[in-house]
């Protein structure tokens, strides 16, 4: 698999804020929220212990103007993107600081209605046995 490589994820989790919408000098939309992962287990003792994860989000375009308008704080979501890093240097201190952020391509909301976004089909009201050809992952 010499010079493959693939830079994807897929998230469900809930956001933790609302989407902050704002557009760029050019007029292009950005849209810029958190989204909560929960991870539950027992440890050995027998207890339920849960761990949350945040991942920085970022939307473009027209899924952005979608993101703003749509979806808001505790609002459940499916979301397939990539990672991307940037970097800038801190005013105060001068340090160079690092952001690991997920560019979104799709979303699917998950909440009682279900939404089309993005490319991906639409999720049922009621839960329908599907094929294993119709999961999204």
């Amino acid at each position: 698999m010499a010079g493959k490589s693939l830079n994807k994820v897929l998230l469900i989790g809930h956001l933790g804020k609302d989407p902050e919408l704002s557009y760029t000098a050019s007029g292009v939309a950005v849209a810029k929220f958190s989204v909560a992962t929960n991870e539950r287990w027992k440890d050995q003792d027998g207890n339920t212990q849960e761990r949350t994860e945040w991942h920085n989000i970022v939307a473009w375009r027209k899924l952005a103007e979608i993101c703003g308008q749509y979806i808001k704080k505790g609002s459940k979501i499916y979301l397939e993107g990539r990672l991307q890093t940037r970097s800038w240097d801190d005013k105060n201190t001068g340090v160079k600081r690092y952001m690991t952020e997920i560019i979104a391509d799709d979303l699917i909301m998950l909440d009682s209605k279900g939404a089309e976004v993005g490319g991906v089909e639409q999720v049922p009201e009621e839960p329908q046995e599907p094929g294993k050809e119709d999961l999204p992952f």
